[in-house]
């Protein structure tokens, strides 16, 4: 194996799930392309695998095991909020009643999560001052979200017999709106939809079909949008209106504020005591050029 933790050998499928797991997080988040990360990632692969197996360790020799009427709580917890016994273990790929795992899993669990809690201790609570000032330097994230108000003219790609011919009959169609042609006189006479249902109302990003809110979002009032398609069909666009993002009061966003105070505390203290375990730990990586302990 080329990792070993305290003499605990470590499944390359269990790093390599991690890899991917990592990678594909920062794909969708759109920060990478094929393998030019590979490497930082399998770092943060590691890193996480070191923490969870030092944790475990440190649980296992410290923490006592739960009782079994705690252990038949968390279990059964488990499977109500996932549907069922029956979908539970489908998820999990074995059958009901081989139990045996799924609660050795439930006990190194509890194992870890009584130790974080030991060692994170009680929560913070911020002051007045600190509040303040963490709503200060982290103004961004304390902003209503940006809204849009749009009406569209929809023609379906699946009642048009030419796609060319829908295509260039929409131009025309725009090229009436930007004209000045009333957009919903247009609506009505253009539209696979019927008039009540060409106001989109007010909404947020994500709300919407990603090329849709593409379009909208990066428009201004009263213009018209370029024809454009989605899986449902062609559509043209006009904004309506626009909601900026506004800062949100303070007093509005204290409890979330306090919240984010006292997870950022707990985390210190938590990355301080796996950093002090992984400084007396002997971890052993076969791939790398150096090792820990």
């Amino acid at each position: 194996m080329p990792l070993t933790i305290n003499g605990e050998a470590i499944d390359d499928s269990l790093l390599d799930a991690e890899f991917s797991q990592i990678k594909a997080h920062f794909e969708q988040q759109a920060n990478v392309s094929c393998c030019e990360r590979d490497d930082e990632f399998m770092g943060y692969a590691k890193d996480n695998l070191i923490a969870r197996v030092l944790l475990s360790q440190k649980a296992k020799s410290t923490i006592p095991d739960p009782s079994p009427e705690d252990i038949d709580a968390h279990l059964n917890k488990l499977i109500d909020e996932n549907g069922g016994k029956e979908a539970f273990f489908f998820k999990l790929g074995i059958a009901p009643g081989n139990e045996d795992e799924v609660r050795k899993d439930i006990i190194e669990t509890m194992r870890v999560d009584s130790l974080i809690d030991q060692v994170t201790g009680k929560n913070h609570e911020p002051t007045k001052e600190e509040i303040q000032k963490y709503y200060k330097e982290n103004s961004t994230l304390f902003m209503t979200a940006e809204e849009i108000r749009s009406s569209h003219i929809f023609k379906s790609l699946q009642e048009a017999e030419n796609k060319e011919k829908l295509f260039k009959e929409m131009r025309e169609v725009r090229e009436l709106a930007r004209k000045g042609t009333d957009f919903m006189d247009l609506v009505r006479k253009h539209s696979d939809k019927p008039e009540e249902e060409a106001d989109l109302g007010w909404y947020k990003r994500g709300e919407l079909m990603d090329e849709f809110e593409l379009i909208t979002f990066s428009m201004d009032i009263n213009e018209i949008s370029p024809v454009f398609a989605t899986q449902w069909g062609m559509h043209l666009a006009k904004v309506t209106d626009k909601k900026h993002p506004e800062q949100i009061p303070i007093d509005q966003v204290e409890t979330e504020i306090s919240e984010m105070i006292n997870s950022e505390h707990r985390d210190l203290k938590l990355k301080n005591f796996i950093n002090d375990l992984r400084k007396d730990a002997e971890i052993v990586d076969e791939n790398s050029d150096k090792s820990e302990g």
